[in-house]
């Protein structure tokens, strides 16, 4: 029996996946977390086989809380189960030690079979997951690499413009008319999407590879 621990900031994104692997024989979900800081408390106790780890969560987010659970128990196999197909977000969890990748709208046989091989050892990347990698390794130079960069949302990059500017939290959030902590939320996203390690790093791509255009 393939023991999975779920981690997903949604609960309805937790049971359609419960429903999902629920007549699997071989696997059984063992528990689920609601937040990265729940997994590291729980995951110690379960021991799971494998983990489904979203990536984009509040708080704890899914790379820095694989790297936390691998480093404890490298034994435990991450699979991440993400809506985001950016190649700087895969390689960040491919680097941090997720052996596959699988997003969000994959259906029942792909997730189970991404499951068993994780399980045998084996690394499992979607079919589009898996072309944006070999497009990635195959391409050269900043300009093709820039392609791969993720694509902000209009508001990130009002955001991220009045960063580069200099500007506070708090007279962000003046200027564009919405709260506080809204543009931490933003803030946070950008930050998830292009495998910034903080704000300065933030910065740094925006200049390099324009991400303002």
């Amino acid at each position: 029996m393939i023991k999975v621990f779920i981690v997903d900031d949604h609960k309805m994104v937790i049971e359609g996946m419960k429903l999902l692997l629920e007549d699997q024989s071989e696997i059984e979900v063992i528990g689920y977390a609601l937040s990265g800081e729940e997994a590291l408390e729980v995951v110690p106790v379960l021991l799971p086989d494998i983990i489904l780890m979203d990536i984009n969560m509040p708080g704890l987010n899914g790379i820095e809380t694989s790297k936390k659970i691998l480093s404890q128990f490298p034994d435990i196999k991450i699979i991440a189960i993400s809506m985001h197909k950016e190649a700087s977000l895969i390689k960040l969890m491919l680097g941090n030690g997720a052996k596959g990748y699988v997003l969000k709208n994959a259906g029942k046989d792909e997730v189970t079979y991404a499951i068993h091989q994780v399980y045998k050892g084996k690394i499992f990347l979607d079919d589009t997951v898996n072309e944006i990698v070999i497009q990635t390794v195959t391409n050269s130079g900043k300009q093709k690499l820039t392609q791969h960069l993720p694509q902000l949302s209009r508001r990130e990059k009002d955001v991220l413009r009045l960063i580069v500017e200099e500007h506070t939290t708090q007279e962000i959030a003046d200027k564009l008319f919405i709260s506080f902590g809204t543009v931490e939320t933003h803030r946070r996203n950008m930050l998830i999407k292009t495998g910034a390690r903080n704000t300065v790093g933030l910065v740094k791509l925006a200049i390099e590879y324009d991400l303002l255009k």
